[in-house]
Protein backbone atom coordinates (compact mmCIF):
# COMPACT_ATOMS: atom_id res chain seq x y z
CA UNK A 1 0.00 0.00 0.00
CA UNK A 2 2.84 2.39 0.87
CA UNK A 3 6.33 2.13 -0.57
CA UNK A 4 9.32 4.43 -0.11
CA UNK A 5 12.43 4.22 -2.23
CA UNK A 6 15.51 6.31 -1.62
CA UNK A 7 13.53 9.03 0.20
CA UNK A 8 15.54 11.96 1.54
CA UNK A 9 14.48 15.25 3.03
CA UNK A 10 15.49 18.06 5.32
CA UNK A 11 15.59 21.73 6.07
CA UNK A 12 17.94 24.22 4.49
CA UNK A 13 21.01 22.58 2.97
CA UNK A 14 21.31 19.70 5.43
CA UNK A 15 19.29 16.51 4.86
CA UNK A 16 17.73 15.05 7.99
CA UNK A 17 16.64 11.73 6.48
CA UNK A 18 18.67 10.03 3.78
CA UNK A 19 17.94 7.25 1.30
CA UNK A 20 15.10 5.65 3.25
CA UNK A 21 13.52 2.48 1.86
CA UNK A 22 10.34 1.32 3.61
CA UNK A 23 7.15 -0.53 2.76
CA UNK A 24 3.80 -1.10 4.43
CA UNK A 25 1.53 -3.78 2.99
CA UNK A 26 -2.22 -3.29 2.60
CA UNK A 27 -3.92 -3.63 5.99
CA UNK A 28 -0.59 -3.87 7.83
CA UNK A 29 0.46 -1.89 10.90
CA UNK A 30 4.16 -1.04 10.95
CA UNK A 31 6.22 0.76 13.61
CA UNK A 32 8.85 3.40 12.93
CA UNK A 33 11.14 3.45 15.96
CA UNK A 34 14.15 5.48 16.98
CA UNK A 35 15.47 7.96 19.54
CA UNK A 36 14.74 11.68 19.62
CA UNK A 37 16.37 13.44 16.70
CA UNK A 38 16.52 10.34 14.50
CA UNK A 39 14.36 11.96 11.81
CA UNK A 40 11.06 10.14 12.32
CA UNK A 41 8.86 13.25 12.25
CA UNK A 42 10.85 14.66 9.33
CA UNK A 43 10.23 11.48 7.36
CA UNK A 44 6.47 11.72 7.96
CA UNK A 45 6.59 15.38 6.90
CA UNK A 46 8.26 14.31 3.65
CA UNK A 47 5.59 11.66 3.05
CA UNK A 48 2.78 14.14 3.75
CA UNK A 49 4.16 16.78 1.39
CA UNK A 50 4.72 19.24 4.24
CA UNK A 51 8.47 19.18 3.70
CA UNK A 52 9.36 21.11 0.56
CA UNK A 53 12.91 19.83 0.28
CA UNK A 54 12.38 16.16 -0.38
CA UNK A 55 13.40 13.60 -2.99
CA UNK A 56 12.93 9.95 -3.82
CA UNK A 57 9.90 7.85 -4.71
CA UNK A 58 6.77 7.55 -2.59
CA UNK A 59 4.08 5.22 -3.93
CA UNK A 60 0.57 4.81 -2.56
CA UNK A 61 -1.18 1.71 -3.92
CA UNK A 62 1.26 1.80 -6.84
CA UNK A 63 0.74 5.47 -7.74
CA UNK A 64 3.67 7.86 -7.37
CA UNK A 65 2.62 10.67 -5.00
CA UNK A 66 6.10 11.90 -4.07
CA UNK A 67 5.88 15.19 -5.96
CA UNK A 68 2.34 16.14 -5.03
CA UNK A 69 1.41 19.00 -2.68
CA UNK A 70 0.07 18.07 0.74
CA UNK A 71 -3.63 18.60 -0.05
CA UNK A 72 -3.40 16.32 -3.08
CA UNK A 73 -1.64 13.66 -1.00
CA UNK A 74 -4.58 13.77 1.44
CA UNK A 75 -6.98 13.40 -1.48
CA UNK A 76 -5.06 10.30 -2.56
CA UNK A 77 -5.60 8.78 0.88
CA UNK A 78 -2.38 9.33 2.86
CA UNK A 79 -3.19 11.29 6.04
CA UNK A 80 -1.09 12.23 9.05
CA UNK A 81 -1.97 12.63 12.72
CA UNK A 82 0.73 15.09 13.82
CA UNK A 83 2.81 14.92 16.95
CA UNK A 84 1.44 17.30 19.58
CA UNK A 85 -2.19 17.03 18.33
CA UNK A 86 -2.33 20.54 16.78
CA UNK A 87 -6.07 20.97 17.17
CA UNK A 88 -7.62 24.32 16.26
CA UNK A 89 -8.17 25.53 19.82
CA UNK A 90 -10.73 28.33 19.12
CA UNK A 91 -12.95 25.99 17.09
CA UNK A 92 -15.43 23.43 18.35
CA UNK A 93 -14.77 19.70 18.24
CA UNK A 94 -17.20 19.35 15.36
CA UNK A 95 -15.58 22.16 13.36
CA UNK A 96 -12.17 20.57 13.88
CA UNK A 97 -13.55 17.33 12.47
CA UNK A 98 -15.22 19.18 9.60
CA UNK A 99 -11.87 20.61 8.53
CA UNK A 100 -10.61 17.06 8.16
CA UNK A 101 -13.36 16.27 5.66
CA UNK A 102 -12.66 19.13 3.22
CA UNK A 103 -11.10 16.96 0.52
CA UNK A 104 -13.81 14.31 0.88
CA UNK A 105 -16.64 16.85 0.64
CA UNK A 106 -15.43 17.85 -2.81
CA UNK A 107 -15.68 14.22 -3.94
CA UNK A 108 -18.72 12.92 -2.05
CA UNK A 109 -20.64 15.22 0.31
CA UNK A 110 -22.99 12.52 1.59
CA UNK A 111 -20.08 10.26 2.48
CA UNK A 112 -18.41 13.14 4.30
CA UNK A 113 -21.48 13.53 6.51
CA UNK A 114 -21.41 9.80 7.25
CA UNK A 115 -17.86 10.16 8.55
CA UNK A 116 -19.14 12.21 11.48
CA UNK A 117 -21.20 9.23 12.63
CA UNK A 118 -18.21 6.95 12.09
CA UNK A 119 -15.88 9.10 14.21
CA UNK A 120 -18.47 9.65 16.95
CA UNK A 121 -19.02 5.91 17.21
CA UNK A 122 -15.29 5.41 17.65
CA UNK A 123 -15.00 8.24 20.15
CA UNK A 124 -18.33 8.68 22.00
CA UNK A 125 -16.71 11.30 24.22
CA UNK A 126 -16.30 13.56 21.18
CA UNK A 127 -20.00 13.25 20.40
CA UNK A 128 -20.75 14.44 23.93
CA UNK A 129 -18.40 17.40 23.48
CA UNK A 130 -19.06 18.23 19.85
CA UNK A 131 -19.96 21.88 20.65
CA UNK A 132 -17.08 22.37 23.10
CA UNK A 133 -14.02 24.39 22.07
CA UNK A 134 -11.14 22.03 21.28
CA UNK A 135 -8.72 24.12 23.31
CA UNK A 136 -10.67 23.40 26.51
CA UNK A 137 -10.41 19.61 26.16
CA UNK A 138 -8.02 17.39 28.06
CA UNK A 139 -4.87 16.16 26.33
CA UNK A 140 -6.40 12.75 25.71
CA UNK A 141 -9.57 14.24 24.24
CA UNK A 142 -7.51 16.50 21.99
CA UNK A 143 -5.66 13.44 20.73
CA UNK A 144 -9.01 11.84 19.94
CA UNK A 145 -9.92 14.97 17.96
CA UNK A 146 -6.63 14.80 16.05
CA UNK A 147 -7.19 11.15 15.12
CA UNK A 148 -10.86 11.76 14.34
CA UNK A 149 -9.96 14.72 12.12
CA UNK A 150 -7.60 12.52 10.10
CA UNK A 151 -10.25 9.80 9.79
CA UNK A 152 -12.77 12.30 8.42
CA UNK A 153 -11.03 12.17 5.04
CA UNK A 154 -11.51 8.38 4.80
CA UNK A 155 -7.77 7.62 4.53
CA UNK A 156 -6.26 4.52 3.02
CA UNK A 157 -3.06 4.94 5.03
CA UNK A 158 -2.88 6.64 8.44
CA UNK A 159 0.42 8.08 9.66
CA UNK A 160 0.50 8.40 13.46
CA UNK A 161 3.26 10.51 14.99
CA UNK A 162 3.69 9.78 18.72
CA UNK A 163 -0.08 9.50 19.38
CA UNK A 164 0.40 8.43 23.03
CA UNK A 165 2.82 11.17 24.05
CA UNK A 166 1.97 12.54 27.49
CA UNK A 167 -1.26 10.57 27.88
CA UNK A 168 -2.47 8.75 30.98
CA UNK A 169 -2.41 4.92 30.78
CA UNK A 170 -6.22 4.74 30.77
CA UNK A 171 -6.41 7.07 27.76
CA UNK A 172 -3.64 5.15 26.00
CA UNK A 173 -5.72 1.99 26.36
CA UNK A 174 -8.82 3.76 24.96
CA UNK A 175 -6.96 5.00 21.90
CA UNK A 176 -5.23 1.66 21.36
CA UNK A 177 -8.65 -0.02 21.37
CA UNK A 178 -9.83 2.37 18.64
CA UNK A 179 -6.71 1.80 16.55
CA UNK A 180 -7.14 -1.94 16.99
CA UNK A 181 -10.68 -1.66 15.64
CA UNK A 182 -9.43 0.35 12.66
CA UNK A 183 -6.76 -2.26 12.03
CA UNK A 184 -9.38 -5.01 12.14
CA UNK A 185 -11.35 -3.05 9.53
CA UNK A 186 -8.31 -3.15 7.23
CA UNK A 187 -6.84 0.34 7.65
CA UNK A 188 -3.13 0.51 6.88
CA UNK A 189 -1.08 2.33 9.54
CA UNK A 190 2.48 3.55 10.06
CA UNK A 191 3.07 4.28 13.74
CA UNK A 192 5.90 6.46 15.04
CA UNK A 193 6.39 5.63 18.70
CA UNK A 194 9.25 5.67 21.22
CA UNK A 195 7.52 3.46 23.78
CA UNK A 196 8.51 -0.02 22.71
CA UNK A 197 6.08 -1.68 25.13
CA UNK A 198 3.27 -0.06 23.14
CA UNK A 199 4.66 -0.14 19.61
CA UNK A 200 5.98 -3.69 19.36
CA UNK A 201 2.92 -5.64 20.59
CA UNK A 202 0.64 -3.53 18.39
CA UNK A 203 2.55 -3.79 15.10
CA UNK A 204 3.59 -6.58 12.76
CA UNK A 205 6.93 -5.22 11.61
CA UNK A 206 9.25 -2.42 12.69
CA UNK A 207 11.89 -0.16 11.21
CA UNK A 208 14.51 1.51 13.40
CA UNK A 209 15.64 4.94 12.23
CA UNK A 210 19.02 6.19 13.39
CA UNK A 211 20.52 9.54 12.38
CA UNK A 212 18.27 9.81 9.36
CA UNK A 213 18.71 6.33 7.93
CA UNK A 214 17.10 2.92 8.38
CA UNK A 215 19.40 0.96 10.68
CA UNK A 216 17.25 -2.14 11.14
CA UNK A 217 14.10 -3.76 9.78
CA UNK A 218 12.63 -6.70 11.69
CA UNK A 219 9.47 -8.43 12.82
CA UNK A 220 8.04 -6.66 15.85
CA UNK A 221 7.60 -9.94 17.71
CA UNK A 222 11.28 -10.75 17.16
CA UNK A 223 12.34 -7.39 18.59
CA UNK A 224 9.97 -7.75 21.53
CA UNK A 225 11.60 -11.06 22.50
CA UNK A 226 15.03 -9.46 22.80
CA UNK A 227 16.24 -8.55 26.27
CA UNK A 228 19.04 -6.30 24.98
CA UNK A 229 17.04 -3.59 23.19
CA UNK A 230 18.87 -0.77 24.97
CA UNK A 231 22.22 -2.21 23.89
CA UNK A 232 20.84 -2.76 20.38
CA UNK A 233 19.89 0.92 20.14
CA UNK A 234 23.37 1.91 21.33
CA UNK A 235 25.08 -0.36 18.80
CA UNK A 236 22.89 0.85 15.93
CA UNK A 237 23.54 4.49 16.83
CA UNK A 238 27.29 3.82 16.88
CA UNK A 239 27.13 2.11 13.48
CA UNK A 240 25.14 5.02 12.02
CA UNK A 241 27.64 7.61 13.26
Amino acid sequence: MLELRNVSGGYGHAPVVRNVDLRVERGETVALLGPNGAGKTTLLAALSGILVQRSGTVKLAGADIGGLPSHRIVECGLVQVPEGRHVFAPLSVEDNLRLGSVTLVRRDRSRAEERFDFVYRLFPRLAERRRQLAGTLSGGEQQMVAIGRALMSAPRVLLLDEPFLGLAPRVVDEILAVLDRLRADGLTMLLVEQKLDIALPFTRRAYVLMKGGIALAADSAELARRDDLAQLYFDLARQAA
